[in-house]
């Protein structure tokens, strides 16, 4: 099936930088109409500048998704411009609460918790309601994992164990969106070249304690890999793909 067949109206968190950023101008010149949310103004509207002339085809919406009234009003917002929703990045995402295991205090749990797993749920939810309800039914959920979801760094302890809850949200959703067309799937990023991830080339702390510069990729791969899995057709899922700089210390960490 071709990208022209595939495209519609597409959600996008984190949208105001980094892999958001990249990814929601992909989809855009890919032809989909794209709805992005981010905490703040600002970042959208750069965004929605660097797509240049819209024509309507895209809508930024201020959005706290860790705040379940901001993540309707969200969906609310995509449906009553655009009709329905077809495809949602789930992208929003934070390094907070980092520090070695003893010293992470609760409300910096918490803070990571409530971004990265908490507000990927309630986005998914959001979106999954309406591809349920919507006529024709069905659409694509793609959420954001890490290479963090499969292995740790050290000192990320609560990053680390909400990406490995994003990858059991990922397989809840696989699973029950069978019924009503929905497939989900997950994309688990490797040090991509973005303003979160700056400090890798200077230099990151290893299991082993040494601080090492670790390589990075262009975040135009990433873009390129979630249009591959956008573009399929509801039938075909690709439930995890893995993408990362290819001598990056994941395959044998330790």
């Amino acid at each position: 099936m071709s990208p022209e067949k595939t495209a519609g109206v597409a959600v996008v968190t984190g949208a105001g930088s980094g892999i958001g950023r990249r990814v929601a101008l992909a989809l855009h010149g890919a032809g989909h109409r794209v709805v992005l949310a981010g905490r703040r103004a600002a970042p959208l509207d750069e965004t929605l500048e660097a797509m240049g002339d819209t024509a309507g085809r895209a809508l930024a919406v201020p959005t706290d998704v860790t705040a379940p009234d901001a993540v309707e009003e969200l969906f609310e917002r995509t449906v009553a411009v655009f009709g329905r929703v077809d495809l949602l990045f789930n992208n929003a995402g934070s390094f907070a609460g980092g520090g070695p295991v003893d010293a992470v205090t609760a409300e910096d749990w918490r803070r990571s918790i409530d971004v990265n797993l908490t507000g990927s749920f309630l986005v998914a939810q959001a979106a999954f309601r309406r591809m349920k309800a919507q006529i024709p039914q069905g659409g694509r959920i793609i959420n954001n994992g890490s290479i963090s979801a499969h292995v740790p760094r050290p000192n990320a302890v609560a990053y680390t164990a909400a990406k490995h809850a994003v990858t059991g949200l990922t397989r809840a959703i696989a699973l029950e969106g069978r019924g009503w067309n929905i497939a989900c799937g997950q994309i688990d990023i490797g040090n991509a070249a973005t303003d979160m991830t700056s400090a890798m080339e200077r230099g990151m702390l290893q299991a082993d304690g040494r601080i090492v510069p670790e390589p990075t990729i262009d975040g135009a791969h990433v873009a390129a890999a979630v249009l591959q899995m956008a573009a399929l057709p509801l039938e075909a899922n690709i439930p995890f793909m893995t993408i990362m700089a290819t001598r990056m210390p994941y395959i044998g960490r330790g």
